[in-house]
């Protein structure tokens, strides 16, 4: 290894600031920023795109329930069903974000272990209720959410920063930090790794969006619409939103990325070293393939 004074020490507070007797915590206020940003590119979006106000107002509380509760449950389920699904306590402590104590007596700590997988498909799920409810195009909702994702998801892992958490294994890298919190040990920062990378993506599927001229934005509406309207042709040097192409995009990306990324971080559970690859990289097969499928498929509604 090399002198340690070459490596980034890392030991910021968990809190970032206090309000009486309220604690704001940095994890607290990367989500909800992450949350705000693309809060406001998809209302950019649905505004571009023409759809009603009214049908945008209810999506965020969606999207935010979708997210936690997926992610809440992904984690508890695929990570430590030992915990949760074992004990009368372990699955109140799922739903509920407490710690209930020996002596039966309980303190509140937040949701401890949120998966970004579960979040996925909380998401996705969520985006499914809230299209039969407003009768939006599904498509176009995912494609939309899709080019907002990695202002959220590059948030998220700097919380994961500010938390010293789901930290990389140890390296000799220029750039390794020093979690004091673990150990005095250089290690990848594999959440400064993701946080970029998912913040390349926005960028990415921002410019592409923006580069798609005369761009045919399919109905939102689902009914069927009068033989006699007429809708542009789409420009197919271009993906189209509403053909789930960002959508496919965002998924390949991200959890392509997710699967060799893993190779730098150090396993979250015990029982996962006894498998040939982590659950991470398990979980995320299924979103890369789901992912390319929606890709193929939304090239062929253009041609």
């Amino acid at each position: 290894m090399k002198d340690l004074l070459l490596y980034i020490t890392w030991n910021p507070s968990i809190e970032a600031f206090s309000l009486g007797p309220l604690t704001f915590r940095w994890y607290s206020l990367c989500w909800l920023v992450g949350l705000l940003l693309a809060y406001l590119v998809v209302k950019r979006l649905y505004k571009e795109q023409k759809i009603k106000d009214e049908l945008f107002d209810p999506l965020f509380i969606y999207c935010f329930i979708g997210i936690l509760v997926g992610a809440r449950l992904g984690h508890c389920i695929f990570y430590q069903p030992d915990y949760f699904l074992t004990s009368f306590n372990g699955f109140v402590e799922m739903f509920l974000p407490i710690h209930i104590m020996p002596d039966g007596s309980w303190k509140m700590t937040g949701y401890a272990g949120l998966a970004s997988h579960g979040g996925t498909f909380g998401l996705m799920m969520a985006l499914w209720l809230y299209c039969k409810k407003t009768k939006l195009s599904l498509w176009t909702v995912l494609d939309n959410i899709a080019i907002a994702t990695g202002t959220t998801a590059c948030f998220i892992r700097l919380g994961n920063l500010m938390n010293s958490e789901i930290i990389g294994r140890t390296t000799d890298v220029p750039w390794a930090f020093i979690f004091e919190r673990v150990d005095q040990l250089p290690r990848h920062p594999g959440q400064l790794y993701e946080a970029i990378a998912y913040a390349l993506l926005f960028i990415i599927l921002w410019i592409i969006y923006k580069r798609s001229t005369n761009t045919h934005h399919p109905s939102p509406i689902t009914h069927h619409p009068s033989p006699n309207t007429h809708h542009p042709t789409p420009n197919t040097h271009h993906p189209q939103v509403g053909t789930g192409w960002y959508f496919g995009f965002c998924l390949t990306y991200i959890f392509t990325f997710r699967f060799f990324i893993e190779y730098t971080k150090e396993i979250q559970e015990a029982f996962e070293a006894s498998l040939p690859i982590d659950m991470g990289q398990i979980l995320s097969i299924p979103f890369v393939i789901l992912g390319v499928w929606c890709m193929i498929q939304a090239r062929k509604k253009v041609v």
